[in-house]
């Protein structure tokens, strides 16, 4: 499993000002029956100005999980919460501000490390490794306006719904299984 705090603790200026919100916000602790991944962008020093925290959470009591995160973050600028269903599975969606920092929770049954944006970051991990190069064309395209996964299937010539090719990549090169 990526250990994607760890990164933050001993990466760029930005990264390590995300990883001490982090921790003060006391959200890995707050959360920790779900437990929480961090995904997305800032693990893999790959995040742009508007980029937020991703944090995964496994919960198979999402009346449970949404009475939690109301409790912990509904007095913080900008929160949010809704349910919906993707792929067929009821999941949580909330967002708020604290500090300089928007964060994005998500929470679905599934375990953290079967999530698609789990598996779609160590998939981007495996890519960035392979090409070195691709980390500053995936900076300037979302700058651009496009989103992660996007950024990725164009660099790699893939097409279809990004979120979906990405995930075939990675079964495909045997990066996931």
């Amino acid at each position: 499993m990526i250990h994607s705090i760890e990164r933050l603790r001993t990466g760029d200026t930005r990264q390590q000002e995300a990883y001490k919100t982090i921790l003060q916000l006391n959200i890995l602790n707050d959360l920790q029956h779900y437990h929480p991944v961090l995904c997305g962008t800032y693990p893999l020093a790959i995040f742009v100005e508007y980029s937020d925290l991703d944090i995964i959470l496994q919960a198979f009591h999402l009346d449970r999980l949404e009475s939690d995160i109301r409790r912990f973050y509904s007095g913080f600028s900008d929160f949010s919460i809704k349910r919906k269903r993707i792929r067929d599975q009821e999941v949580i969606k909330a967002n708020f501000q604290f500090h300089t920092f928007m964060f994005e929770l998500f929470g679905q049954k599934q375990a953290v490390d079967q999530q698609n944006a789990y598996l779609r970051m160590v998939i981007e991990d495996h890519i960035l490794k392979q090409n070195p190069t691709f980390k500053r064309e995936v900076i300037r395209l979302k700058q651009e306006g496009m989103n992660t996964e996007a950024c990725f299937c164009k660099l790699l010539r893939l097409e279809g719904d990004p979120f979906e090719q990405l995930l075939l990549y990675g079964k495909q090169t045997g990066i996931i299984g």
